[in-house]
């Protein structure tokens, strides 16, 4: 069982032993109420297998999920259709708590989300579909119930599930949610999964000491891609230091929101994922999958409630999606070059804000993310570094060719097909 802290430097996460823990999630909402447990097991047999080490899960049903052969729910039904919060469906938690202990037998740490944004009033997801907002009253003994089955497996609670904070209202809710699971099991990492682009967090939050890291999601707006790195600053200069990461990316293959006909492809996600690690944001990250995320079975119907996504694929196709590999590449990368105290770099001459670059705190290390091949003028001398040009398409590494005029560094076109990562090591 993973046990994990905040390390001392603020920048990423670590195990009691002091290690490095590099948070790579998978995104499955949906698995409680979607999921066999046959089906649960293939599945956190593959993703073992590829790395990944965090999945960040929904406790209550997912207003979005796919259709499900399954039909069980985590309360009672009121003649209406809605919950009633009033009896808990005991099965429900008993299954889901089976699943939280299959997966932590395999090694991984279950990032288990406490109060989707449409359980809670005033919240965005609660304009669209109000019906299944909790009450306050049940808030704490919900949360109670929570820690009693969960907690004895060392997850991380996502305090809240894709939320704004629009009113008191609301942030009394997750605020009454965040001191209940800090006081009955301290030893539990917490988080805020906000909606997509928000970048202010309640002060709250923002200055309580029971909140340990910070998530952003850049998200699934086709126009709003540049938040996987505008984000990344912003969180990683907040007035209280935290680690952050990227908690919810473009998915692959999910269609543009708001219905927009598209949907984001490997290299999409793969840049979403460098373009965060790169500014700010070098505690981890998290990979979709649209098909995995609601746990869409072939023939099943999906809701357009919430973002409005186009259709899933099903999940045993999803499950193999190439970009997953890649974020697991990204794992490894930190871990071959130590990369795990990243601080964003500004030396590139670019008219553009897309290449990303930083450093490591020691000024030893230096990567650079460069999306579409150039040649890359850099504002510092780095004659006493050493440089590698990773494809990060068909994950190979080759050898940069760099000269250097007055006070610049340049690193000549390389000869991929696609993005890049330079990796420079200072030479002692």
């Amino acid at each position: 069982m993973i046990k994990l802290r905040v390390s001392e430097s603020k920048q990423h996460l670590e195990t009691e032993k002091g290690e490095t823990f590099f948070f790579l999630a998978d995104t499955v909402w949906s698995a409680f109420t979607n999921a066999t447990l046959e089906g649960w097991g293939d599945y956190l047999d593959y993703r073992k297998m590829q790395g990944f080490n965090v999945l960040q899960i929904n406790i209550l049903q997912q207003w979005d999920a796919s259709e499900s052969d399954l039909n069980i729910k985590p309360f009672e039904y009121k003649e209406d259709g809605s919950f009633n919060f009033y009896k808990r469906n005991d099965a429900y938690f008993e299954r889901a708590e089976k699943m939280v202990a299959m997966a932590v037998e395999k090694g991984f740490v279950p990032a288990l989300v406490l109060l989707w944004c449409n359980y809670v009033p005033d919240t965005w997801g609660s304009e669209i579909s109000d019906v299944n907002n909790m009450p306050l009253e049940l808030v704490e003994d919900y949360i109670k119930y929570v820690d009693a089955r969960f907690s004895k497996y060392h997850p991380i609670y996502l305090v809240s599930g894709d939320t704004d904070f629009p009113t008191d209202r609301a942030i009394e809710y997750y605020s009454l949610a965040l001191n209940t699971i800090k006081r009955l099991s301290p030893h539990c990492l917490t988080t805020l999964h906000i909606r997509g682009r928000l970048q202010e967090i309640p002060d709250a939050f923002l200055y309580s000491d029971k909140l340990d890291f910070y998530m952003f999601q850049s998200g699934h707006n086709a126009q709003f891609q540049n938040m996987t790195y505008k984000l990344a600053e912003e969180f990683s200069n907040k007035p209280v230091k935290r680690p952050s990461l990227n908690s919810e990316p473009c998915y692959e293959q999910i269609g543009y929101s708001r219905n927009l006909y598209g949907r984001f492809g490997q290299f999409d996600v793969r840049k979403a994922a460098w373009q965060s690690l790169l500014s700010g944001a070098s505690a981890g990250i998290t990979y979709g999958a649209h098909g995995i995320w609601s746990w869409h079975k072939k023939g099943k119907s999906f809701g357009l409630i919430g973002e409005a996504f186009d259709r899933p694929y099903d999940w045993k196709d999803a499950l193999k999606f190439e970009g997953a590999w890649d974020y697991a590449f990204a794992k490894k990368i930190f871990k071959l070059y130590d990369l795990y105290d990243l601080e964003p770099l500004d030396i590139v001459l670019k008219n553009t804000e897309e290449i990303r670059a930083a450093s490591s705190s020691d000024s030893t290390k230096i990567a650079i993310y460069v999306p579409v091949n150039t040649v890359l003028k850099l504002d510092k001398l780095l004659e006493d570094y050493e440089f590698t040009v990773i494809d990060l398409e068909y994950r190979r590494f080759g050898e940069a060719d760099v000269s250097y005029e007055e006070n610049r560094t340049i690193i000549d076109m390389h000869m991929f097909g696609s993005d890049v990562l330079i990796i420079g090591e200072k030479r002692f």
